[in-house]
């Protein structure tokens, strides 16, 4: 019963515009479970980063309830729990490849030595470890989020979350980097949760969940 990584309850979401309220999100329950491959769909608008926020601890909610079973209480969970991959690589211009990777590792109060060692490991993991060295000025916009998914495994999180991974690529070096990611959690129980509008990429996990207008559509 225990053995979920995060639940909610009917969980929402309401944003103040103005004196306008916005809903976000409306009365969302799912579980995720270890090991789990989700791909979470819908228009723009719908709602699905919300979510994400959420289960990353990132937001609270305004109604229902969200908790993490497995993981603990949500001000732990990040950085080393939970990984997070964005739209856009938001790495550090003035840091080179490695010392980006190494970022939630240092947070996470691990010895410079072994988040050095683990931040190597996560670049080989991906293939990018040539790079290293360079700056964020210096990659193609492929590398550069790659170096961020790379940064997002270096903990080895129970959870990954990914919010349109692929948006700002063109599809080979979607496809591509989608490959790597996959390849990557190959054979761990880590949970990979990614909100995509690619139908491509979406049917290649197992499981399918929809967003339209704030409201979530859970399929087994």
């Amino acid at each position: 019963m225990d053995e979920v990584l995060v639940r909610t309850d009917q969980v929402g979401r309401t944003y103040s515009q103005g004196k306008t309220p916005v809903v976000a999100l409306s009365s969302a329950t799912c579980a995720i479970l270890p090991g789990a491959r989700i791909a979470l769909m819908g228009p723009s608008g719908g709602g699905k980063s919300t979510l994400l926020h959420l289960l990353a601890g990132l937001d609270t909610p305004t109604s229902g309830s969200i908790t993490w079973p497995m993981l603990g209480a949500r001000e732990t969970l990040r950085p080393l729990k939970i990984g997070l991959v964005f739209q856009v690589p938001s790495l550090l211009a003035p840091l080179t490849v490695v010392e980006n990777v190494e970022i939630p590792l240092l947070l996470g109060q691990g010895s410079t030595e072994k988040a050095r060692a683990a931040a190597l490991d996560a670049l080989d993991r991906i293939g990018l470890r040539s790079i290293g060295e360079k700056l964020p000025e210096e990659l193609s916009g492929g590398q550069a989020q790659r170096v961020a998914v790379a940064r997002a495994l270096a903990t080895y999180p129970k959870l990954l979350l990914a919010d349109e991974p692929t948006g700002q690529l063109d599809h080979p070096t979607a496809q591509q980097l989608f490959d790597v990611l996959l390849e990557s959690l190959e054979g761990t129980e880590t949970a990979l949760v990614v909100a995509t509008h690619d139908r491509i990429v979406a049917e290649r996990m197992n499981t399918i969940w929809h967003m339209h207008h704030g409201l979530l559509e859970v399929q087994a």
